[in-house]
């Protein structure tokens, strides 16, 4: 495919400090709702009193939710949203990593618009209204490099009760206005976290490239994401303080989520979901690892688009590549020395017998990312693949 459609309208301000600059910005808004995660980090490293005061310097007021967990919760965003529309807030900032720049854009809809998130949700039990009112105003300032969610319309959000893991949004309103991406923010990472959001960035990419809606626009996010992944994630896992590689893989980070938005995922984003849909404390860089051996080298054995895996082979650091399954020796040298290749599957409780159903749940609730595959999954497929992938 040549063609394609590009509208990334978020007004992105990357590199180190940028922090200090949020309050010379244009706002949109007097009062925010402003989002952090359920964790200690951002409260301990200092990046909430320093936004608050960033914020304050802009003449803003900010009414603090800090109620948001990884694979964030429906109940979660019901009550966001239920805060920010009591406090009278005009607008929403996110401050920290995906979850909180996911859940901070299902927030934003329902501070404006009555009834249940899942009214608005339009795949699995979802019912697909649309949206009566512009959401809120969104500006991100995202603490990690995995999503790329700062600069896209997406959110993804877990149904408790009915274990649905959901990309939701797609409209442009949902797009944040402005993105603070500050690698001084992200040298607090612990080295395994680090590692989990540079695999999940790397397969935004690798997914996008290879997907059926690949195209030339976004070959040059993706490609570049990829090499900038392959030469530093490693330096970043090693040493948090790397500030070149810290810059690197949050400009990876930050081309992975602005690809999204011009080519595609594949059914490997709807096959991890599942899991973690299931299982709230895999963190979804590490379901995406433990899937991706069994995955890619399905669609390399299908000889689907084999100049395109040994182009993500080069891209990876490995110049000379030559045959499409390059491309798994260099994922996997990259597993290795970011020390995630041995992930278990049943470190995190997941058991065989939930494979079926997990290929159930992908298909239902994210079906339309398997449209995006160069050759089709069957039911049998996706089974063989979590098998594979065990541990």
């Amino acid at each position: 495919m040549k063609n394609y459609y590009m509208y990334v309208p978020t007004k992105i301000f990357f590199g180190a400090g940028e922090l200090n600059n949020l309050h010379n910005h244009k706002l949109p808004g007097k009062k925010a709702l402003l989002i952090i995660s359920n964790g200690k980090s951002t409260k301990a490293n200092g990046y909430l009193k320093r936004t608050q005061e960033q914020l304050q310097m802009a003449g803003v007021y900010t009414v603090l939710f800090d109620k948001v967990e990884p694979n964030p919760l429906k109940s979660t965003i019901m009550a966001g949203g239920a805060l920010a529309r009591e406090s009278g807030c005009d607008f929403v900032v996110a401050l920290g990593g995906g979850s909180c720049m996911d859940a901070s854009k299902a927030i934003a809809v329902m501070a404006t618009n009555d009834g249940d998130l899942w009214d608005y949700v339009s795949a699995g039990t979802g019912k697909g209204l649309p949206m009566k009112n512009v959401p809120l105003p969104i500006v991100a300032i995202t603490t990690t490099a995995g999503t790329g969610s700062e600069v896209d319309q997406w959110g993804v959000i877990t149904n408790e009760e009915t274990h649905e893991k959901i990309g939701f949004g797609g409209s442009d309103e949902m797009f944040p206005r402005i993105a603070i991406v500050d690698p001084e923010l992200m040298k607090s990472v612990p080295p395994k976290l680090t590692a989990y959001q540079g695999f999940d960035a790397l397969f935004h990419s690798v997914e996008c490239y290879v997907s059926n809606q690949a195209n030339l626009m976004g070959d040059m996010y993706a490609l570049t994401s990829i090499e900038n992944i392959g030469k530093y994630l490693v330096r970043a896992v090693k040493d948090g303080n790397d500030m070149e590689a810290r810059e690197h893989v949050a400009f990876s980070n930050n081309l992975s989520g602005a690809v999204m938005t011009i080519s595609s995922c594949t059914s490997e984003h709807s096959l991890e979901h599942a899991m973690s849909a299931y299982h709230q404390n895999l963190t979804h860089g590490a379901g995406l690892i433990m899937l991706s051996k069994a995955y890619f080298s399905y669609f390399i054995n299908k000889h689907v688009c084999d100049d395109r895996f040994i182009r993500l082979a080069q891209a990876l650091g490995k110049k000379d590549a030559s045959k499409p399954m390059d491309f798994i020796t260099e994922l996997v040298k990259l597993q290795e020395a970011c020390g995630v290749a041995d992930l278990k599957m049943s470190d995190f409780e997941i058991t065989p017998d939930e494979f079926e159903q997990f290929t159930a749940n992908a298909k239902e609730t994210m079906g339309r990312l398997f449209a995006c595959d160069r050759a089709q999954l069957s039911d049998e497929d996706c089974v063989a693949i979590y098998q594979e992938s065990y541990k």
